[in-house]
């Protein structure tokens, strides 16, 4: 008897300024079709709002070994994918900015800066590595379909370095072999999710 397919769904989408409530509305959606728990549909759509707007702020592209590739790509994009892997969502953003992204400490006071704090802190673990065939990285989170599922383990939220999922099968790209393991889970705050929202 054949398996059920991994759901799976992709969203390319322009940098303009109304992408980010495009990528949350459309990711609240499919989830919702996909039947995950309204409290992880609230947490994807945080992580999801985070991502999308890191891609927007940051859509800088590396110059390309191919000359016409700036001309058939007049507008600069990125990709938000979904799919549910062993119990988990798992959120995808493609951007063209290559470089890292860093965790940063930041006041409370601060403007800006918070976008991974947030993602490192809401998802069960997370991480980012180069495109494939294209310009650009790959930064991707999870979420436990069922919230209770959520671990509990406590750590500190860091750098992601170039960590690719275990499972090896982003919707986005072929991930290169991942040179070290997945992120280790960050600390379960569902009570603080709230505040953590009002922050972003």
């Amino acid at each position: 008897m054949s398996q059920a397919p991994t759901p799976r769904d992709r969203l390319l989408l322009a940098n303009t300024p109304d992408a980010v409530g495009l990528a949350r509305l459309h990711t609240t959606d499919v989830l919702a079709r996909w039947g995950v728990y309204p409290d992880s549909i609230e947490n994807i759509r945080l992580l999801v709002s985070e991502l999308a707007t890191n891609a927007v702020r940051h859509p800088k592209e590396e110059n390309h070994p191919n000359p016409s590739h700036a001309d058939r790509h007049p507008l600069q994009t990125f990709e938000i994918a979904l799919e549910i892997i062993n119990g988990v969502v798992r959120v995808s953003v493609w951007d063209r900015d290559a470089t890292t992204p860093v965790v940063k400490q930041v006041g409370a006071e601060a403007d800006s800066g918070r976008g991974l704090f947030i993602v490192a802190t809401v998802s069960q673990r997370w991480g980012c590595y180069p495109a494939q065939g294209m310009p650009g990285k790959v930064v991707w989170a999870e979420v436990p379909v069922r919230p209770e599922s959520h671990g509990r383990a406590e750590s500190e939220a860091r750098s992601p370095g170039n960590r690719v999922p275990a499972e090896n099968t982003s919707p986005l790209v072929t991930a290169p072999t991942p040179a070290s393991g997945p992120a280790r889970p960050s600390r379960n705050l569902h009570r603080a999710t709230p505040a953590l929202r009002a922050l972003s």
